[in-house]
């Protein structure tokens, strides 16, 4: 009886220096098209999965010349992802501000979240990796929050994402935001130096605070305009921890505007009658070394923020 075609066949795969360093389960979510974790995850306990004809873990770091075997496998049909929308298609390929062959960096919009998960279906990357197929390793090389606005960087090349984690590790990558904070932020108060650490409510939702047995956390400030009862600051963070302007500006005691986990209730809604009705945190501008020269990149405040900055 002949097989039908296209029917899937044991591959193996040998490594080469762009695919060096990565953990098997992450490179073999890239090779097999992203399906859930849980089936790569069954695949290497059941020994289908081997590097160089021998058992592996799913944390196992791959090294140049390693031979991958990956068994057969198709993605059901059901796992593929709906398609992005037209509008939010559009929203993005304008968002592009820097593009080259290995990395682009994009001026996210605000509500668009850098992955899925938690019940959102699609994020950034996902958008992306749907926009650019061919680039099976795009990789977000950091993260912004939901609602943050700005710089991001995506890398299209393993090599690429591995130096700038490098660079994130040696403090290399400048990165600064702009952000409305309630109240007179003084010229003097430039430096934060505060622990922080996480906490989850009993509700699941994840808040950071100010703790002696937190993680070390270091931010810079700068003041840019003062308003009458908020002023614009430059946040550059020093360290790179969850939450960290958010936090730091509110245990200075001055909370972002618009920030529904750090300020108050009352102070939001008084902005929000004066058009900011999102968290006025922005990544603004990032630079960083590149191939013996300097990428540096600006992203403008969107629309909504600008009118709300005037109207004040």
């Amino acid at each position: 009886m002949n097989q039908p075609p296209n029917k899937p066949s044991v591959r193996f795969i040998e490594i080469n220096e762009d695919r060096a360093g990565q953990r098997l389960d992450n490179f073999l979510l890239a090779e097999l098209g992203r399906p859930p974790k849980s089936i790569i995850y069954k695949m290497i306990r059941k020994g289908e999965v081997r590097i160089n004809k021998g058992r592996c873990k799913p944390d196992n770091k791959l090294s140049i010349g390693d031979v991958v075997r990956i068994p057969p496998f198709a993605v059901p049909e059901q796992d593929t992802p709906a398609p992005i929308g037209n509008r939010l298609l559009a929203i993005l390929e304008q968002s592009i501000i820097y593009d080259c062959a290995e990395f682009m960096i994009l001026n996210k919009p605000s509500g668009l979240a850098v992955h899925g998960g938690s019940g959102l279906s699609f994020g950034l990357i996902e958008a992306l990796r749907q926009i650019f197929p061919d680039n099976k390793q795009m990789e977000l090389v950091h993260r912004l929050d939901r609602d943050t606005s700005g710089c991001i960087v995506v890398a299209k090349k393993r090599s690429a994402l591995r130096e700038f984690h490098r660079m994130l590790r040696e403090g290399e990558m400048d990165k600064r935001y702009w952000a409305l904070v309630q109240g007179r932020w003084a010229n003097r108060k430039k430096m934060v130096n505060a622990p922080l650490k996480k906490n989850e409510l009993r509700s699941g939702e994840r808040v950071v605070r100010v703790s002696p047995d937190g993680k070390e956390s270091l931010t810079e400030f700068a003041v840019l305009r003062r308003f009458d009862d908020c002023t614009l600051v430059e946040a550059k963070p020093i360290t790179g921890r969850t939450h960290q302007i958010r936090v730091h500006a509110q245990y200075a005691g001055h909370p972002l505007i618009g920030d529904d986990k750090y300020c108050t209730d009352d102070v939001n809604q008084q902005f929000k009658a004066r058009g900011i009705n999102r968290l006025f945190l922005h990544a603004h501008s990032l630079s960083f070394p590149w191939k013996k020269n300097v990428v540096t990149v600006v992203a403008e405040l969107d629309e909504g923020l600008t009118k709300a900055m005037e109207s004040l």
